[in-house]
């Protein structure tokens, strides 16, 4: 082959074999997983026996969890990476169960299992649900805290998991207890147990331009960012409170018995298992806290139920506070109404915060007439939490971010017979344009032929090329 007829099918080869390297390696890079929610109900017998008459427990609800349905509970704030071309996928959910149950003489509890930030990892056909645990054996009643123990085996039944655009979404994994799992269940189960189904779903971000490098001796923004200034107290200049009011009272409203809903109004938010009321302003000082904020929450049903709950306060003195809001019922129609008692500690700046994470709260005598006489005084409401910005820089706590509300799902399917995989379900609709990456080995035998083909015209070319005289017509 002539030089110039090889240079040419090199730099050709070259061109075709450097754009289906690039759109390879676009479609296998990692894309952030950034909000989200799972849904599991870990083991619904379970729940009812540590809430039955034998173990006589209860669960409670940590860092933002919810309940969702008939037994289920709702972990938020996804965080993780994604690869549409292998359909790889890691997400971390916030959010914990405490079970407690089989209560002694001494006040302790026999049964304490405590299982929190559920991650999911799927890579092909497999994937594994990793949580936090810390348990109380039942013999020996040691204490054991374990990190991200492989607790349960996910069936995925055929889905494919590639291609998905803005959110992978999933429904009803089936899960099975590992060996690992088992030990970290106290004993309660053996390997191999069904657990209960794991759906989830998750936002993922679009792919990002690569960032250039910076030259050498430029700083970072990180470098050059202000830390917040060390302040002893002054003006609130930014705050929220952060209260589900109680979750058995939200499941009664939204129940078959009240049938209702709770709207929110005045700038308060919804974070799935609490209510943010923002906009906090007031002063601190020497571990004294008063504060006010935006934001109304109103309860409506049946049975003549319509209470609000707006112009949250919040006083802290002496490592005590009060929970304060105006009360407006059908019997009730008061402002400034002590709500609970929470034990606040001691307040001390961080970072220009100052605050108070899920600090347990009790109903007053006055809450309890706020709510009709439904719960006695005394009783355990849903915990407080806080946090006001004494600094202009100072980022306040985030909400649980629940992420797209999922349109459509993929279910694990019956494993079929043969290998036609034509029905299987893909893990989320694709609608940005994407485009699965070429395989390498079709994309290989393709750039050879189109090699193939250049050299094969060309030969012709060169054929047909006349020496000395012109070319016979007939010549092809």
């Amino acid at each position: 082959m002539p030089a110039r007829l090889r240079a040419l099918v090199t730099v050709v080869c070259a061109a075709l074999l450097g754009a289906l390297l690039s759109v390879t390696a676009a479609h296998a890079e990692s894309r952030t997983v950034q909000g989200g929610r799972l849904d599991w109900g870990i083991k619904s017998s379970f729940q009812s026996y540590v809430t039955g008459p034998i173990a006589k427990g209860s669960y409670s609800l940590t860092q933002g969890a919810a309940t969702v349905g008939g037994s289920a509970f709702r972990f938020h704030s996804a965080n993780g990476t994604y690869d549409a071309a292998t359909g790889a996928f890691r997400a971390a959910f916030t959010g914990g169960v405490h079970f407690l149950g089989h209560r002694t003489s001494a006040g302790s509890h026999q049964l304490d299992l405590t299982l929190s930030r559920p991650t999911v990892s799927i890579s092909g056909s497999t994937g594994t649900l990793y949580v936090d645990v810390v348990s109380k054996a039942k013999d020996t009643g040691a204490v054991t805290t374990s990190r991200q123990v492989p607790f349960a085996a996910l069936s995925l039944g055929g889905i494919d998991m590639r291609g998905a655009a803005t959110t992978v979404a999933l429904n009803n994994l089936p899960a099975t207890l590992t060996a690992e799992g088992a030990r970290s269940f106290a004993g309660y189960y053996t390997a191999g147990t069904a657990l209960d189904p794991v759906s989830l779903s998750a936002d993922v971000e679009a792919s990002a331009p690569r960032k250039e490098k910076q030259p050498s001796g430029t700083p970072s923004p990180s470098a050059t960012s202000p830390k917040p200034a060390k302040t002893s107290g002054g003006a609130v200049r930014d705050g929220a409170v952060d209260w589900g009011v109680r979750r058995t009272f939200r499941e009664y409203v939204t129940g078959d018995i009240a049938d209702g809903e709770w709207t929110l109004s005045a700038g308060a938010q919804d974070g799935g298992a609490l209510f943010r009321f923002p906009g906090g302003e007031g002063t601190y000082e020497d571990g004294g806290l008063t504060a006010a904020f935006e934001g109304t929450v109103r309860f409506t049903g049946g049975h003549g139920l319509d209470l609000s709950l707006g112009n949250v306060r919040t006083v802290v003195e002496d490592g005590k506070g009060t929970l304060y809001a105006d009360v407006t019922s059908p019997d009730v129609k008061e402002k400034r109404v002590p709500l609970v008692t929470f034990t606040a500690g001691e307040l001390k700046p961080a970072g220009g915060l100052v605050k108070v994470t899920e600090a347990p709260a009790k109903l007053t005598a006055r809450g309890a007439q706020a709510f009709g006489g439904m719960y006695q005084a005394g009783t355990a409401m849903d915990p407080v939490s806080l946090a006001v910005a004494l600094t202009a820089d100072a980022e306040l706590p985030a909400l649980p971010d629940l992420g797209s509300e999922p349109t459509a799902s993929a279910s694990p399917q019956p494993e079929k017979t043969g290998a036609d995989t034509s029905a299987a379900p893909v893990a989320a609709t694709t609608d940005d344009g994407d485009f699965p990456a070429l395989p390498v080995s079709l994309a290989a035998g393709a750039l050879l032929l189109a090699a193939a083909a250049l050299v094969a015209v060309a030969l012709r070319r060169r054929r047909a090329r006349p020496a000395a005289s012109p070319a016979d017509p007939d010549q092809g």
